[in-house]
């Protein structure tokens, strides 16, 4: 089964018939056509198997998970893809990330997203741990979901990574993380993200070594 839904996560992208000057990939969610374009000498700037496996989930359960007229944002969102998805699914979408990658994020949420969904996405810049209350305070800023893929990799912010999710996520906010296991480091941040969050595993696929979490603020999950 793993197998199978795994092959058709990946079918939804396809490579461009002509090489051209840009490197971009080609992805099939929501009913819409979408295309990334991506830089190479950055990780931010390309698509990961984590980002497909989140897309894939939003649109197959829609009816659960309904983002129409929601407030998402994600975190990290590097190249765009879920964002896009979760704005052409209905959302009201914040899609942030480092300054650097903004560019990028911007023409590709721009040129996938105008005249196609309900609300225009929002590119801001997010720095994890930085400026949080400045840019995001907490008396108005609201999301119903928090939505990242990818995020927990060998890098040495994961405090800052573990302090953002704390600032954005409200008592009824919803987090749907999806994560590839690397090294040890993914599990000790996964412990301690349960001092603050109630975690449930929705998806595993052991062939990516993937799995994708839902999570709320702790006691919040059962009620």
């Amino acid at each position: 089964e793993d197998e199978q839904i795994v092959a058709e996560i990946m079918r939804r992208r396809f490579l461009p018939a002509l090489i051209t000057h840009k490197a971009w990939e080609g992805f099939h969610f929501a009913g819409h056509e979408i295309r990334i374009t991506e830089a190479t000498d950055c990780y931010g700037a390309v698509v990961w198997p984590s980002a497909l496996v989140l897309c894939y989930f939003l649109e197959t359960n829609y009816k659960q998970y309904n983002l129409v007229d929601k407030n998402v944002i994600e975190i990290g969102a590097g190249t765009g893809l879920v964002s896009i998805v979760a704005s052409l699914l209905g959302a009201l979408v914040t899609a942030t990330d480092l300054p650097e990658l903004l560019g990028n994020l911007q023409h590709n949420v721009l040129q996938n997203t105008k005249l196609k969904s309900k609300h225009q996405p929002c590119v801001r810049e997010l720095s994890w741990g930085i400026d949080l209350e400045k840019n995001f305070p907490r008396c108005s800023c609201h999301f119903d979901y928090i939505m990242a893929a990818d995020v927990v990799y060998h890098h040495p912010f994961l405090d800052e990574l573990l302090l953002t999710f704390d600032h954005l996520c409200k008592n009824d906010t919803v987090i749907l993380w999806a994560m590839k296991y690397r090294l040890k480091q993914e599990n000790q941040f996964v412990e301690r993200f349960q001092t603050l969050f109630d975690l449930e595993m929705v998806s595993s696929f052991p062939s990516l070594n993937i799995a994708l979490y839902k999570a709320m603020r702790k006691g919040r999950m059962k009620a």
